[in-house]
């Protein structure tokens, strides 16, 4: 394992480093690209499958709930197998599941590899950030926010690379493209990644507390998304129960607890957590809705709906290298505040648009707004939540804010999905459609509003040795 401690604080970096980082960062972006590579697909594949909206979108919340879900086993995991080992299986896993995904016969054989292959790469984010922060040390802001940017592009991209996919290929092609570059990955990880030990003293894991989340958390947008079946009202039922006990048994537990609820008793916190939670589920229910409508109200083509996506990916480019100096200048209330407005007008216009015909300069400069939006709202609310803490509480504060973040994908894309779903479901024509989609993008344009009034509760700024404090602390990150 290299020694961080003799590595500079400042001027340039050994080369083994940014090898490190380079590698390490290929499963998060391969994880992550794969969260939204489907979206332009859904409404083909739910022709193929013979099945519907409501059910083939599971492909994409199912596959983010796993994702989310798997968080808590990753310190657990590390101190148990070491993580280069754990990063070495999750990769492979994620490889072969892709696979599976790719041979799927129906729209139920999918939708579970998906959720396999979401348990397979949820780990793979935190175990490049342990990675990164143990090989770069206290420089590790400066070469996570290099690498990092490939991530965060990665769901962005998705539709592109998806788009162009499609245009030669059936859609099994955007699964079994990972396959080529999984094992090229994992033998890279193999060559360049540090070997490391298991934990001498492997912390322990709140099995009561996920046992109860996770099936809570499931049953709860299973039964919000079947109300009107014959299951869905006592799976909804026993979600509340099951979700009930874990909040007494997390509030009894806390900081042992998978998600440590006394951080939410706290001001800033709670406003940060809430902040995250929206974005990322604005971030994917909108990249499920749009290109659905790009394909299903106004006749594009999946491959055409993809590279239409493309601006939303360039406004968040732009917009990311601009955030510490906006954020040092007018502080972190100020910027994420004026990154959730400018995505609430960036999704404003889709109201317009889904009810009258196509206009492609403005849906391209809607799109770039949206994007710019977005990505001005993560960082500075993120940060708000690492400084409002105290180092030793930075291992559970990032696990609860990591976990509270990644399930905002799946609930507001469910909520979404489910009632573009409902709103269809008596359709006689083209203006129902339309009709039905101005329904679904008001939906969502509330919860920018909510995002928006979350952000405008964040600090306006932040002392610049709580700022340090965090940099200098990357066990943060091993949580």
């Amino acid at each position: 394992m290299p020694i961080t401690d003799t590595l500079p604080e400042t001027g340039r970096l050994p080369s083994w480093v940014w090898k490190i980082a380079i590698v390490a960062m290929l499963g998060p972006l391969l994880s992550q690209l794969d969260a939204t590579i489907v979206n332009v697909s859904l409404s083909s594949l739910a022709s193929e499958l013979h099945t519907r909206l409501a059910t083939i979108h599971w492909v994409t919340s199912g596959y983010l709930l796993a994702l989310a879900l798997m968080l808590p086993l990753n310190g657990w995991l590390v101190d148990r197998i070491g993580a280069k080992a754990l990063y070495l299986w999750c990769f492979s896993s994620f490889t072969l599941t892709s696979a599976l995904c790719g041979c799927a016969w129906s729209a139920r054989a999918l939708i579970g590899f998906r959720i396999l292959q979401g348990m397979a790469g949820g780990l793979l984010a935190p175990m490049a950030q342990v990675m990164v922060a143990r090989a770069a040390g206290k420089q590790m802001a400066r070469v996570i926010g290099y690498a990092g940017v490939a991530v965060l592009i990665g769901p962005l991209a998705g539709p592109v690379i998806a788009g162009a996919i499609l245009q030669h290929a059936s859609w099994r092609w955007l699964f079994f493209v990972n396959l080529p570059v999984g094992a090229l990955a994992v033998f890279l990880a193999s060559m360049f990644l540090p070997e490391d030990r298991p934990g001498s003293s492997p912390r322990s894991l709140d099995l009561v507390g996920l046992a109860l989340l996770s099936p809570g958390l499931v049953l709860f947008l299973y039964g919000s998304d079947h109300l009107n079946d014959r299951l869905g009202v006592p799976a909804f039922a026993i979600a509340l129960v099951l979700l009930i006990c874990f909040v007494k048994t997390a509030s009894r537990k806390g900081p042992d607890a998978v998600i440590d609820l006394q951080l939410f008793r706290r001001k800033v916190f709670p406003a940060s957590a809430l902040t995250q939670f929206i974005s990322n589920g604005i971030s994917f229910a909108g990249q499920m809705l749009i290109p659905f409508y790009l394909v299903r109200a106004c006749g594009r083509s999946p491959s055409a709906a993809g590279w239409m996506l493309a601006p939303l990916g360039l406004g968040m480019a732009c917009s990311y290298p601009l955030l510490g100096a906006l954020t040092d200048r007018f502080g972190l209330r100020k910027v994420s505040a004026g990154g959730a407005l400018l995505a609430l007008l960036g999704t404003l216009p889709f109201l317009y648009l889904a009810g009258h015909a196509l206009i492609l300069p403005l849906l391209a400069v809607t799109l770039f707004c949206r994007g710019a939006g977005l990505a001005g709202v993560g960082v500075p609310s993120m940060t708000a939540a690492y400084v409002s803490v105290d180092k030793a509480e930075l291992a559970t504060a990032t696990t609860s804010l990591n976990i509270v973040q990644r399930l905002g994908g799946p609930t507001l894309t469910t909520l979404c999905a489910t009632f573009l779903a409902w709103r269809m479901n008596a359709l006689h024509g083209s203006a129902d459609l339309s009709g039905a989609f101005v329904a679904a993008f008001g939906l969502l344009s509330v919860f920018h509003a909510l995002q928006l009034i979350s952000a405008v509760r964040l600090p306006g700024s932040v002392d610049e040795a709580a700022v340090d404090r965090v940099v200098a602390a990357p066990e943060a990150y091993e949580s």
